[in-house]
């Protein structure tokens, strides 16, 4: 696709791009967003720079894209519930969602995208990884993927660590479950795109404790090997965020795994999850 009313520059082979020449604090206007889409589509995640977004003016993006959603664990901003502050203090050694995961994949219907807007960053580290769950499929044996597109997955939201990380956080921002209480789902192994018709591998370390009918024990091996698979550097781009950053992620076919790595320092974003559908 020509783009003509924005700029699309790939960031690496794998996954990624960012886009340039758009104000993401105006109305856009439908030829901009359809390319904003496409781009979404083919690139998997979309980075803006400056897009320095009021929360009114970022939920009115968000709902270009699909319809908020509430996020399950933690409650949003006053005001403004559907968007949902992420932060790590600075005495802080543990941050939230640091592993590799698609989000809330114990949901029956989890979103189909994700999106941060940095409001505060470290002087260096805090980036973000992201992954390409397409190639994570694509690049595995004949064989293994007849095996696996026959299989189902149970997703929940107490898996041990996970739930490691999110402790500190919890106690000071409003958990929604009481304690003790998860959330669990059960997911394809591996997904069809509704949108692209592609095969994508759906199991993640921060929420998949087993395939349905088996143990725990018995899934293990096979899911630990997907696991470090799907993280593959070459199925990988890294993000370095700056104040004003806004990410754009399918939480469908990626994964991210924010790094952990600015101990002393303060980090803040704001997060919306968007849109909710049934994985097939």
């Amino acid at each position: 696709m020509e783009y003509r009313h924005i700029s699309v520059a790939p960031v690496a082979g794998s996954l990624g791009a960012q886009v340039g020449a758009v104000d993401l604090s105006r109305e856009l206007p439908d030829p901009v967003l359809a390319e904003i889409r496409h781009a979404w589509l083919q690139h998997l995640v979309l980075f803006f720079r400056d897009q320095h977004l009021s929360a009114d003016q970022y939920l009115a993006f968000a709902r270009r894209i699909a319809e908020p959603v509430e996020y399950p664990m933690l409650r949003g901003l006053d005001g403004y519930p559907l968007i949902v502050s992420v932060i790590k203090l600075a005495h802080e050694r543990v941050n939230f969602g640091g592993l590799w995961h698609s989000d809330t994949a114990y949901l029956e219907t989890p979103p189909i995208a994700g999106t941060l807007l940095a409001r505060e960053v470290p002087p260096v580290g805090g980036d973000t990884l992201f992954a390409n769950m397409y190639l994570a499929y694509e690049t595995l044996s004949e064989g293994l993927r007849r095996v696996l597109d026959g299989l189902r997955a149970v997703n929940s939201s107490a898996k041990a660590d996970v739930t490691k990380t999110r402790e500190d956080r919890l106690a000071e921002s409003g958990a929604k479950l009481a304690p003790g209480a998860a959330l669990s789902a059960v997911h394809p192994v591996v997904r069809t795109h509704p949108e692209t018709g592609r095969k994508l591998l759906y199991v993640n370390g921060g929420h998949t404790v087993r395939f349905e009918d088996m143990t725990e024990e018995e899934s293990a091996p096979l899911l630990n090997y997907l696991f470090a698979h799907l993280c593959r550097p070459e199925f990988t781009c890294r993000l370095r965020w700056r104040v004003g950053t806004l990410a754009l992620w399918d939480n469908r076919c990626t994964q991210h795994n924010p790094i952990n790595d600015y101990h002393g320092h303060r980090r803040v974003m704001h997060r919306i999850s968007l849109g909710a559908q049934r994985p097939v």
